[in-house]
C-alpha cells in the first residue's frame, strides 16, 4: 500500500474531525457529533483493501469511513452543516449520512444497527453472485447487542459474504470495555463457526493486510469473518463529552499510540509535513466550498417521506 497516501488520508480525516468540533463549538453546526480521532488507521487501511462493488456500513463515528471510501469533502461538510448537499440534501446530517454511489451505505445512531443492514447487503451480493462483500464497522460495545448476535448467527447460517470489523477503542460509550465484555470480540467469532482475528488498529498497513486476507476468504468460502481492530479513542464519546470518567494519565498514555505521529515517524518529517499541508489545504477549501451551498428549500421538507394510509 502507498503509505504516503494513507498518511495524507488519515491526516485529512483528523483535520476534518477537528473542524467539525470547531463548528460545534462555534454553533455553526447544530447538535453533537461523534468523532473518530485516534481511529483513522482503521477505515483508511480497510478501504484500501476493498473493491468498488463492496458495500461499507459505518457507525455513528463514521466520517472517517466516508472519507476513506472517497466521498468528497465538500459534500460531507455540506451535509453535516445541513446544506443542500448532493449526498442527502442536508437531511442526514452527521449521524445518518450515506453515499451509495461511493459504496458507502451509511450509518445511524443505534448501537450495532449497522450489522443487520450489512447482512442484507451481503445477502444481495450473494443472490447476485457479484463476487463482492459487505463490510460493516461496529464498536466493541455493539458486540453485546442482541441485533448483532442475531445478525452474526443469520449470516453464518445463510453463508453470507460479510466482513465485520470491530473497532475496539477501549470504551463502550463512557464505560470501559473490560467492565462489560467477558470474551473479546475476535474470540466470540468461533461461537458462530466463523474465523475471527485481531489486528493493530493503529497500523494502516496491518489493517490492509488483515482485511485483504479476510475479504478473500469471505468471497472464496461465502462465509462471514470478523476482525477486531485494537485502537484508542483520543476524544470523548461525543463532542460534549468532557471524559471525566477516564483515570488520570490514561488519555496521555493513549496518545503515545496515536497512529498519525507513528506513521509520520516512518515516513520522515519532510514527507509528513508535505502531506499535512496538502490535507489542510483540501479540508479548508472544502469547508469554504460547503458554506457556499445553500440550505434546502423549505418547500421540499416532505420530499422523500412516505406514509401508507391504513384502511
Amino acid at each position: 500500500m502507498d503509505l504516503v497516501a494513507s498518511y495524507q488520508q488519515m491526516r485529512t480525516i483528523r483535520l476534518f474531525e477537528e473542524q467539525l468540533m470547531a463548528l460545534v463549538q462555534s454553533r455553526e453546526l447544530t447538535g453533537s457529533v461523534h468523532l473518530c480521532i485516534g481511529q483513522e488507521a482503521i477505515p483508511v487501511g480497510a478501504c484500501a483493501a476493498l473493491e468498488p462493488g463492496d458495500a461499507v456500513i459505518g457507525t455513528y463515528r463514521g466520517h472517517g469511513w466516508a472519507i476513506a471510501r472517497g466521498v468528497p469533502l465538500t459534500e460531507l461538510f455540506a451535509e453535516v452543516l445541513g446544506r443542500a448537499s448532493d449526498l442527502n440534501g442536508g437531511r442526514g446530517g452527521s449521524p445518518y449520512l450515506m453515499a451509495p454511489r461511493y459504496g458507502y451505505l451509511g450509518e445511524n445512531s443505534i448501537v450495532g444497527a449497522g450489522l443487520p443492514m450489512a447482512a442484507g447487503a451481503a445477502l444481495a451480493r450473494k443472490l447476485q453472485q457479484a463476487g463482492t462483500c459487505a463490510v460493516v464497522s461496529i464498536g466493541d460495545g455493539a458486540m453485546n447487542q442482541g441485533a448483532v448476535h442475531e445478525s452474526l448467527n443469520l449470516a453464518a447460517v445463510l453463508g453470507l459474504p460479510l466482513l465485520v470489523i470491530v473497532e475496539n477503542n477501549g470504551y463502550a460509550e463512557m464505560t470501559p470495555a473490560d467492565a462489560l465484555t467477558a470474551v473479546p470480540a475476535h474470540q466470540r467469532a468461533a461461537a458462530y463457526r466463523i474465523p475471527g482475528s485481531v489486528v493493530d488498529g493503529n497500523d494502516p498497513a496491518a489493517v490492509t493486510r488483515a482485511v485483504l486476507a479476510a475479504r478473500a476468504e469471505v468471497i472464496a468460502t461465502a462465509r462471514p469473518a470478523l476482525i477486531e481492530a485494537m485502537t484508542q479513542r483520543l476524544v470523548g464519546h461525543y463532542s460534549g463529552d468532557v471524559q471525566a470518567y477516564r483515570p488520570a494519565g490514561e488519555l496521555a498514555a493513549a496518545k503515545l499510540a496515536d497512529p498519525l505521529p507513528r506513521l509520520a515517524g516512518e515516513l520522515g518529517q519532510a514527507v509528513a509535513a508535505g502531506a499535512d499541508a496538502k490535507a489542510q489545504a483540501d479540508v479548508l477549501a472544502a469547508l469554504d466550498a460547503a458554506r457556499s451551498i445553500p440550505f434546502p428549500d423549505p418547500a421540499t421538507a416532505t420530499t422523500g417521506i412516505y406514509a401508507q394510509e391504513l384502511r
